[in-house]
C-alpha cells in the first residue's frame, strides 16, 4: 500500500515542484539545476560508494558484522539512483542519504524492525540444511535418448515444440 502511494505522490509532488521552480526561476536555469545535481550526485556515489565498498571488505576480513556496511552501501546505491532521477524532491532525499549521519539514522530505525539471526565467518563450519519434507507427488514418464550426431532429417521435432 505504502509503494501505491509512494508511486502516486512522488510525480505528483515532483510536477508541482518544477512548475513552482521553473515558473520562478526560468526553464533554462531549472533545467541546468536538474543536471548538475545529476552530475554532482553520481561524482559523490562513486566517491561514497568506493568507501562503503572497503568498511564491507574490511568487515568481511575481520570477521565483523557486515551488516552496517551493507545497509549503507544499499543506499548509496539508492540515493544514486534517486539523483539521477529528474526532479527537486528526489533529488533532496538522495542528497539527504548521502550525508553519514542521516544513514546513520535510518540504519537504527530499518534495525529495530528487522531481525538479524546470524553472521558466519567464512571458513566456518556451515549449519546443516534441514531435511525437507518428501514429496508425495510423483510424476512418471518416459524419455529416448537423442543421438546427437544423427543427421536433422532423422530427427523428428519435439511434441513440446509444435507451433
Amino acid at each position: 500500500m505504502w509503494l501505491l502511494i509512494a508511486f502516486i505522490a512522488v510525480p505528483l509532488i515532483e510536477i508541482t515542484l518544477f512548475i513552482q521552480i521553473g515558473g520562478a526561476i526560468g526553464l533554462g536555469w531549472t533545467l541546468a539545476i536538474v543536471l548538475i545535481t545529476a552530475v554532482l550526485g553520481t561524482w559523490l556515489v562513486r566517491s561514497q560508494g568506493a568507501i562503503a565498498l572497503g568498511q564491507v571488505t574490511s568487515s568481511f576480513s575481520d570477521l565483523r558484522d557486515p551488516t552496517a556496511p551493507l545497509v549503507h552501501g544499499a543506499m548509496i546505491l539508492f540515493s544514486g539512483a534517486l539523483l539521477l532521477t529528474p526532479g527537486f524532491f528526489t533529488d533532496a532525499v538522495g542528497f539527504a542519504l548521502l550525508v553519514p549521519q542521516i544513514r546513520h539514522a535510518v540504519y537504527k530505525a530499518i534495525r529495530k524492525r528487522v531481525t538479524v539471526q546470524g553472521f558466519a565467518a567464512p571458513g566456518a563450519q556451515p549449519r546443516q540444511p534441514q531435511a525437507r519434507p518428501a514429496r508425495e507427488e510423483v510424476i512418471e514418464g518416459e524419455y529416448h535418448e537423442i543421438d546427437p550426431k544423427a543427421p536433422s532429417s532423422t530427427r523428428k521435432p519435439s511434441e513440446w515444440t509444435k507451433h
